[in-house]
C-alpha cells in the first residue's frame, strides 16, 4: 500500500524565526533542567503513581507536624520540588505532544519524498536508456544493492543499503 502525500505544510522564514526565538526562549527560561546518565538514570530511585501519592501524604504529614522531623532532614526543599514539578508536568505534556507531532509530520514527510523519489526511479527505470541517463540510473539503484560490489579498484566491497 503506498501512502502518498500524507502532509502538505509551508514554514516561512519568519515562521522558523518565530519558533527559533521561542524555543531560544524556553531553553533560557528553563535552564536549570538537568541531564542525567544512563548510570544515574538507573540507580535512582524511581516516583511512580503510588510512590508518589506516598510521597505526597508523607511530605504533608511531616509539613504538618513539624516536631516529628530533625531539623536535617531537607523537609523544605521536598516540598519546594513537589511544587516545581506540579509546574513542570504540564508544560512537559504540551512539549512531548508537541515533539511527537513534529515526529510524526517528519515521517509523514520522509514518506511524501520516497514515494515520489521511488516513483521517478520506477520510471527512469523504464525510460532512462532511450533519455541517455542509463548511468544516472545506475548510481540511483546503488540505494537497492545489498550485496558485494567491485569497486573501480577491483577488490569487493560491502555496500550500505
Amino acid at each position: 500500500m503506498t501512502m502518498q502525500n500524507l502532509v502538505t505544510l509551508t514554514l516561512t522564514e519568519t515562521q522558523v524565526a518565530a519558533v527559533d526565538a521561542a524555543l531560544t526562549t524556553l531553553e533560557t527560561e528553563l535552564a536549570g533542567l538537568i541531564a542525567l546518565s544512563e548510570m544515574d538514570k538507573r540507580r535512582m530511585r524511581k516516583m511512580g503513581v503510588k510512590s508518589e501519592s506516598f510521597s505526597r501524604q508523607a511530605l504533608q504529614v511531616i509539613s504538618q507536624n513539624p516536631q516529628m522531623i530533625p531539623a536535617n532532614v531537607p523537609v523544605s526543599d521536598a516540598l519546594a520540588d513537589l511544587r516545581v514539578l506540579d509546574q513542570l508536568r504540564p508544560l512537559l505534556t504540551r512539549l512531548t505532544r508537541l515533539c511527537e507531532r513534529g515526529n510524526d509530520t517528519d515521517a509523514a514527510l520522509g514518506n511524501d519524498i520516497m514515494t515520489v523519489a521511488l516513483q521517478a526511479y520506477g520510471l527512469l527505470i523504464l525510460t532512462g536508456r532511450s533519455e541517455g541517463l542509463e548511468s544516472l540510473r545506475r548510481d540511483l539503484s546503488e540505494r537497492f544493492s545489498g550485496g558485494k560490489r567491485k569497486s573501480a579498484d577491483g577488490p569487493e566491497v560491502q555496500r550500505a543499503a
